[in-house]
């Protein structure tokens, strides 16, 4: 709509979500297909050209939108059709005929390509009762699946950018790291290190360069987070990070992702092009005293550079190899600079805390951790894919009521959870909530979110 307008100002920026909410207002019927990388592989792109060919053919007037992953991967492709909200799950192209004629054309769901919950063996037509999406939270995941993660003004429509615009209009520096704090966020790379230390630490320390790191490598097995972030709502991390060096007094910024994940950096390099020339990166951004600005470094799939000094070692041009601490990276980081470094989940938190406040996040999850965290359901499951749930819901919950349990009705052995650095939870431990203090005591870690299932036919020795 406007995309190589730039945005001079706070005012400006309100004025142009005001158009966005009318423009995507305006466009009554919208069917979301599901474009992550999942669907993709599974066939997505041909469903959407048959799709505009079946719509053309009818002369109806309803726009297709590649969206972010909607969740259920291994059902894919996926659709939900708007503003019905019936879900449709493995569409192939020739489903699309019967989809515009009976569903866009007599008002009738298909019910073959519903989905069949496992709790009760029923098909349901609606996304809200779909057992996978029982009990999810989604805040990292807000705008996967409902935005394109090509056009900046949907991403503006839905709210984008308005936790930046009040973060520089009302905040000081202390103030941001004092919300931040009082959420109780905590880091989702894997050690769960509380979030406003880091922004502390580094905005105490001296330095006449800042720099503001992610750590988008994603190294864990069966873990795929941070790539559906980036895939699906990429402008969600740039202003997640914007904040953060507004905090810490940063002006520049670099993303590490493997290259391993095209579709992410692909969309991820249209996404910081379209915040350049909006104004939302650069040169005194909404017409502030604040420039900011990112870069992306792409790693080659060495899992060591997931430790913060190898990744650093790596952006800089050099072997990928941990250094001894301290000194940390906020006294002493990239190029010797002091520097923040956090991963995709805890920046794509930060935005949703500025704008709904730190009491609104510290309401989700348990006592001790707060907020939701995003898993990667994997293995012996029957709704393998992406979940977001509150910190502290017990692993039963996710494996059986989210994840629909195992396939054929097997015994559960174990999850792996944690990567390479977490450990085994054996069936015995199923109703302990999935939060830092819990998973320590029996030897684990909540790890970034790759969750691999296991059925009583593995051999742990193996594994």
């Amino acid at each position: 709509m406007e995309a190589n307008m730039k945005i001079k100002n706070i005012a400006e920026l309100s004025q142009r979500r005001d158009r966005a909410q009318k423009s995507r207002n305006a466009v009554k019927e919208i069917v979301h297909l599901c474009s992550g990388a999942g669907c993709i592989a599974s066939g997505a792109m041909d469903v959407k050209e048959a799709l505009e060919k079946e719509i053309e053919k009818a002369g109806l007037s309803v726009q297709v939108k590649e969206t972010g992953c909607l969740g259920p991967c291994a059902q894919g492709p996926v659709i939900l059709m708007k503003p019905d909200e019936t879900f449709y799950e493995g569409v192939k192209p020739e489903d699309t005929s019967r989809i515009v004629a009976e569903h866009l054309g007599q008002r009738k769901v298909v019910e073959e390509l519903t989905h069949r919950n496992h709790s009760s063996g029923l098909k349901v037509e609606t996304i809200d009762k779909v057992d996978f999406y029982q009990g999810q939270a989604r805040i990292v995941l807000r705008n996967c699946g409902t935005i394109d993660p090509l056009d900046l003004d949907d991403f503006i429509g839905a709210g984008g950018y308005a936790a930046l615009a009040k973060t520089l209009e009302q905040y000081s520096r202390e103030q941001i790291i004092e919300e931040i704090q009082h959420s109780g966020l905590r880091g989702r790379g894997g050690a769960g290190f509380p979030t406003y230390l880091k922004w502390e630490f580094t905005r105490r320390a001296e330095g006449d360069e800042k720099f503001v790191l992610c750590n988008a490598d994603e190294g864990d097995p069966g873990a795929f987070m941070d790539r559906s972030v980036l895939e699906g709502d990429p402008h969600s991390l740039i202003e997640g990070m914007a904040i953060a060096a507004y905090a810490v007094g940063a002006d520049r910024g670099f993303v590490y992702v493997r290259a391993e994940y095209p579709l992410a950096v692909e969309r991820f390099g249209k996404a910081i092009k379209q915040s350049r020339e909006a104004g939302l990166l650069g040169d005194h951004i909404l017409g502030t005293d604040f420039s900011f600005d990112l870069e992306i470094r792409m790693g080659s799939g060495a899992f060591v550079c997931g430790e913060e000094t190898a990744l650093i070692h790596s952006i800089e041009g050099k072997r990928g190899e941990p250094r001894p601490r301290p000194p940390f990276p906020a006294q002493k980081g990239l190029w010797d600079k002091p520097s923040l470094l956090n991963n995709v989940e805890t920046y794509t938190n930060v935005a949703a805390i500025i704008d709904k406040g730190a009491h609104w996040y510290a309401e989700h999850g348990s006592e001790h951790s707060k907020g939701t965290k995003v898993f990667a359901l994997a293995g012996a499951i029957n709704v393998s894919g992406l979940v977001e749930v509150p910190i502290g819901t017990s692993l039963g919950e996710l494996i059986f009521d989210v994840g629909g349990g195992i396939p054929d009705g097997k015994p559960f052995k174990a999850a792996q959870i944690g990567g390479p650095s977490g450990g085994c939870i054996p069936k015995e431990y199923l109703n302990v909530p999935l939060d830092y203090h819990t998973l320590s005591e029996l030897g684990a870690i909540m790890g970034s979110g790759g969750l691999i299932v296991m059925g009583d036919d593995t051999c742990m020795v193996d594994v």
